[in-house]
């Protein structure tokens, strides 16, 4: 056997384009949020299909009590996610009472959004878990 017969050709793998800058999206990103009210109602929905009712605050994507949740307008198959949250600034509550939320992914999975900063919860309940699945690597929540 040769090296050769090992290796893979076609097909190419393909190039994108860095961020312009750290932190900015690649070139092949679908941006679902990017700290715009436009966006909100380009890609954003609620469950059933309708507008959402969420709303834009200092940049952030905010949910009205009793809005529930939402969902992209669009369907992703195969995909790398990329998600930023913020936690309430004035810390109130304990354990999954503590800024709880989530991002479910393809309506099966839930990528657990909590203040897990110095907050004594279960394991596979911490921020960046897959919920009561997976067990996040590190406690990757600051102060």
């Amino acid at each position: 056997m040769t090296p050769q017969m090992t290796e893979i050709m076609e097909p190419e793998v393909t190039v994108i384009e860095p961020g312009e800058q750290v932190g900015m999206a690649p070139s092949d990103a679908v941006i679902l949020f990017d700290g715009s009210s436009g966006i909100i109602e380009l890609e954003w929905e609620d469950n059933r299909g309708n507008p959402t009712k969420w709303i834009l605050q200092d940049g952030a994507l905010v949910c009205v009590k009793g809005s529930g949740a939402i969902r992209t307008k669009r369907k992703f198959n195969d995909f790398q996610l990329h998600i930023e949250w913020r936690a309430p600034a004035e810390v109130s509550g304990e354990g999954q009472g503590r800024g709880n939320s989530g991002v479910y992914l393809q309506g099966l999975y839930e990528v657990q959004v909590l203040d897990s900063y110095n907050n004594k919860t279960y394991r596979n309940g911490q921020a960046g878990s897959l919920y009561k699945q997976y067990a996040p690597l590190v406690n990757a929540c600051r102060k």
